[in-house]
């Protein structure tokens, strides 16, 4: 708790200072992002500061949304997606409760992802289905790691989420070679300008170390390419639409994902 109440001055100074910048810049789609940001982090910021009970809170639904947007991206079937979504709960809640037996729920949850397809006897489709049940379950159930993570995990999203702005509007100004055909917009001299500024948010917040620097520099960048080749897979722009100005939840996760997944297996 008193490391999230330390963080308080740090988040709340960053909203109000994006809030200036975008006030200045008068456009509706950044203040519609700004609004989302102003709504959400608050709340994100006390779900942690009730510790590993409201983290697993946390988790879980912003499991069940990513669950249903990937679904829908990857047009898995209702049964193929409550599985799925099953899977991803039961090992938030298994982090949070028995974290000893997370591997087991993970061979359980694959398990029963893998017995869907085959129970139904789908010989076009069931490849299909099995592949994408698979990497939904790798892919999001990282978020169960939040809850061992504790407060670093918040500090992980903020270096992040830092990382991402800064990487977009570095890249736009300054150009050059472009980071990957899977998105066209990034480019090598963004990234790396998001990088420094991701270790820069970790340094002020007491929190970099070589795992979390690995985890933001290369594990942030990796999550949004990955989401950019499912995207383009699936002949989609957004994830969602839901979420005002930023379309939807896994557009804003989608780095912190692999980066979770990174200092996961580093720590």
């Amino acid at each position: 708790m008193t490391m999230v109440a330390g963080l308080v001055p740090y988040v709340g100074g960053a909203l109000a200072a994006g809030g200036v910048a975008v006030a200045a810049k008068r456009q509706r789609e950044l203040m519609l992002r700004w609004c989302v940001w102003a709504i959400g982090v608050p709340l994100l910021t006390a779900a942690f500061w009730l510790g590993a009970p409201g983290i697993a809170v946390l988790a879980s639904v912003v499991g069940a949304v990513a669950v249903a947007e990937y679904g829908a991206l990857l047009k898995l079937g209702p049964v193929d997606r409550v599985v799925l979504g099953a899977a991803v709960l039961g090992l938030v809640l298994t982090a949070w409760l028995a974290p000893g037996e997370v591997l087991r729920a993970a061979a359980v949850g694959a398990l029963a992802i893998a017995g869907v397809p085959l129970l139904s006897g789908d010989a076009e489709h069931g490849l299909r289905r099995l592949g994408t049940g698979l990497l939904g379950l790798v892919w999001l159930g990282v978020l169960a790691g939040l809850v061992p993570l504790g407060t670093l995990g918040l500090v992980l999203f903020v270096a992040v989420s830092i990382a991402d702005i800064v990487a977009y509007a570095a890249g736009r100004r300054v150009g050059g070679p472009h980071l990957s055909p899977l998105s066209p917009a990034k480019r090598w001299s963004g990234t790396v300008a998001g990088a420094a500024a991701g270790l820069g948010a970790l340094a002020v917040l007491s929190c970099l170390t070589w795992q979390t620097a690995v985890a933001v520099a290369v594990g942030g960048p990796l999550g949004d390419l990955l989401e950019s080749m499912i995207k383009r897979g699936s002949h989609a722009k957004d994830s969602g639409s839901w979420l005002a100005g930023s379309g939807g939840l896994l557009d804003r996760i989608d780095s912190l994902l692999v980066a979770l997944a990174v200092l996961w297996v580093l720590t």
